[in-house]
Formats: C-alpha cells, sequence, structure tokens
C-alpha cells in the first residue's frame, strides 16, 4: 500500500492595512529609503495598530478566510498549528485562541516557535498527522507581529520587519502530488547572533530589563547573513538533489522574505532564475512565520497543478530548511 502524502489544498494571506514607509521610517531614524531598498528590497511592511491586538488577530483572519475559500466547515479540523514567535501571550498558545475564534471545537492546537524556519517546521509537522493515516484535515498558520518587538530607535532591525499571517489547509494528497521531501536542521550556538535578550524565564521581565531595551529583537547583521546564505541555499540544493530535480524542473522558488540578496543567492545556487522566484519583500518587509504563506497566496493564481515547489528559509536559533512541494491544485 502506497504511503499517504499531505497536499495543500487551499492558502490565504491577511496583512494589516497600516503602511510602513521606508520614507516615515527616515522621520524616526537615520536612514533613508535608497539604503534601505539597495540592502534589503524592502519599500514598506504592514503594522498592526490598536490596542490589544495581537499576533491571534491576524492568524485568525488568514484562517476565517482560508476555511471559506475552500468551503471547509470549522468543525472538521483536526488540528490547529501556529507558526510565531509573538505570541499573544506566553499561554494559552496563540493556536488555541484562533481555533477557538475560527469555531474549531473538534481540534486540538499548538505553537510551534522556530523563527523564520517556523512555518516550515509547522507545515512539515502538519503533514505528519496527514501521513499517519489519523487526521485528515490540518490548519497550518504561520503569524507575527514583528512590531510588538522591534526597537523602532535601532536602524539595523526597524527597517526590516512587518506584521502579517497566512494559514493553508492540508489534506490527504492524490497520486504523486503534496509535499514530498523536507530537509529541516538547526543549531543552537547561533543564540548569541539573533535573539531576544530578556522576557523567557532566563531574564524574567524586570525594571532593569526594559531599561536596557532587552525586550527587543537583537540580530548580528553580517553573521546571520553569512550563515543564512550558507544554509538555505544548501538545504535548497540538497533537496533538490535528494529528488532528482535541477533547476529547469522547479516551477517556483518560495524562499523565506528576510532579504533580496539572501533570495538571491539562495536562487543562483539552485540554477533557478529570477522569473522563478516568489518575491513579496518590497511590500511587507520580514514577517516572520507568515513570509512563505503570504508568497504562496499572492503568487497562488500563477500556480498550476503539478507545479514544483522548493520552499526555503532560515531562521534565528538558528533553524532553516527546504521542503518539495508538489503543487495540488490548479488556479480558480
Amino acid at each position: 500500500m502506497e504511503k499517504i502524502k499531505a497536499m495543500i489544498t487551499g492558502v490565504q494571506g491577511y496583512v494589516p492595512e497600516y503602511r510602513l514607509t521606508n520614507k516615515e521610517l527616515e522621520k524616526m531614524v537615520e536612514t533613508n529609503d535608497e539604503w534601505i531598498t539597495s540592502r534589503t528590497g524592502i519599500k514598506e511592511r504592514r503594522i498592526l495598530k490598536g490596542e490589544n491586538q495581537g499576533t491571534s488577530v491576524m492568524g485568525i483572519e488568514a484562517a476565517k478566510g482560508l476555511l471559506e475559500k475552500t468551503n471547509t466547515d470549522p468543525k472538521d479540523i483536526e488540528v490547529v498549528i501556529c507558526a510565531t514567535v509573538t505570541p499573544d501571550m506566553p499561554f494559552p498558545a496563540t493556536a488555541n485562541i484562533i481555533a477557538d475564534k475560527i469555531g474549531a471545537k473538534n481540534s486540538f492546537s499548538f505553537d510551534i516557535s522556530a523563527a523564520c524556519s517556523g512555518f516550515l517546521y509547522a507545515l512539515q509537522l502538519g503533514s505528519q498527522f496527514i501521513e499517519s493515516g489519523t487526521h485528515k484535515k490540518v490548519l497550518v498558520v504561520g503569524a507575527d507581529k514583528m512590531s510588538s518587538i522591534v526597537d523602532y530607535k535601532d536602524r539595523t532591525t526597524c527597517i526590516l520587519f512587518g506584521d502579517g499571517a497566512g494559514a493553508v489547509l492540508l489534506e490527504p494528497a492524490e497520486g504523486d502530488l503534496g509535499i514530498r521531501d523536507a530537509i529541516l536542521r538547526s543549531d543552537g550556538s547561533g543564540e548569541p547572533f539573533l535573539h531576544m535578550k530578556a522576557g523567557g524565564s532566563r531574564r524574567p521581565a524586570s525594571h532593569e530589563t526594559v531599561e536596557a531595551r532587552e525586550h527587543y529583537a537583537y540580530q548580528e547583521g553580517s553573521t546571520v547573513f553569512k550563515f543564512a546564505v550558507t544554509n538555505m541555499a544548501d538545504a535548497s540544493a540538497e533537496v533538490m538533489e535528494r529528488n532528482g530535480l535541477k533547476g529547469d524542473d522547479v516551477a517556483w522558488l518560495v524562499p523565506h522574505q528576510a532579504n533580496k540578496r539572501i533570495i538571491d543567492a539562495t536562487a543562483n545556487r539552485m540554477g533557478v532564475g529570477p522569473e522563478k522566484v516568489m518575491m513579496n519583500i518590497e511590500r511587507y518587509g520580514n514577517t516572520t512565520a507568515a513570509t512563505i504563506p503570504l508568497c504562496l497566496w499572492d503568487y497562488e493564481k500563477q500556480l498550476k497543478k503539478g507545479d514544483n515547489l522548493i520552499l526555503a528559509a532560515f531562521g534565528g536559533g538558528f533553524t532553516w530548511g527546504a521542503i518539495y512541494v508538489k503543487w495540488a491544485y490548479d488556479p480558480k
């Protein structure tokens, strides 16, 4: 009996209305549009405004839109996984909140924290619930409100990040469609180069940590860049080689939207031309766990059944990986 595979049967995204442009950032920190654009490819990013508005707000909107779009009864959803590093609160899980608000009363739900690789980790884990034969409908959400942990006095990080959410529905695959292979890695020695110092059990929140501005994302840009270029490209090339794929066989590279230069380096290593690279970093910036599903949402109408996709990411931790997906449906 052939092993069950999981396939993506729908995708939906959500981004807040407010646009934080490079021009506006020029008034906040010492930077300029040309510098930001040339180094990152970002022109603007979306920011979730308002009181008591957490990551779940965006995840709920993406999930609701997905259920409506795929004509799925929320009571049929069996698992909800949310990839995020900006949960509404330490507990309950943001996935619990999303599941409740969309009416997924028969599901169990939990969060995954793997920074910018979070969606890949969640997608692979969600697919394994399908592959086990015990579950038939799994909702995977990637969502982050990065504006909540960005220091808008730090010009090296505040230009990079935005807020957003994306969601996909996983169901049992037909034929050779669906999630075919995955290579996921991590290396905890990367902690000093990309982390948030305080707010966890090691350094709980205090007057001292707040005054020292330790509740914001910190990164050593040059080191992270080198690791990202090498590892994201290596994982993508490895998953292609393992499945006998050449550059011409790949319809789309779906890369984490961290930096245009990292994306270009990954595409070059894979032998994939720029016309095959999904890119929306100029409009959304780095939305961490949301970047890959937001790309799939933006490009959905260009995807065709049977297309070979390579999803690739690199994030804090360090975490990284690549997933080979054979797309399951034609545009509607």
